[in-house]
């Protein structure tokens, strides 16, 4: 069902974090670490190097859960996103993503070793301050 004031909250949410901890699974045990959060609407983006042991977890099980917003305050706005993951060197997508600062790891947006998770959620919970959490889910 779509709300899309509900999306709309869960946008500036991504808009107003840089960072999110993001979670794979490894050998049927979570595995979580903290990443720059890109998005395009819903669809969020991490940067990586295809050596990285998330690239395998996300091939070998694409499940993947975010926690976007908190910040030790009660009034956060809190994301948990549950969603399917997978692994892009798509060109364009690369360059869209790309920042200068990256070149600490990279030689550029075509460096064979960028590559992109694509995150795709099924099901977001909206956390606002002590109110009930809100529920969006894919269609």
């Amino acid at each position: 069902m779509s709300n899309p004031s509900l999306e709309q909250q869960i946008v500036s949410v991504l808009d107003n974090n840089e960072f999110c901890s993001f979670g794979t699974v490894e050998n049927g045990k979570p595995r979580v670490r903290y990443m720059a959060l890109f998005h395009d609407e819903l669809t969020i983006y991490l940067a990586t190097n295809r050596k990285t042991d998330k690239v395998e977890e996300i091939q070998d099980n694409p499940h993947v859960h975010i926690l976007v917003g908190f910040d030790g305050k009660p009034s956060s706005d809190i994301l948990q996103i549950e969603a399917t993951g997978s692994v892009s060197t798509d060109e364009s997508l690369r360059e869209k993503v790309w920042r200068d600062d990256f070149k600490e790891w990279f030689d550029g947006p075509h460096d064979p070793e960028y590559v992109i998770l694509k995150i795709v959620p099924d099901r977001i919970e909206y956390h606002s301050g002590k109110s009930d959490p809100q529920v969006w889910q894919a269609k």
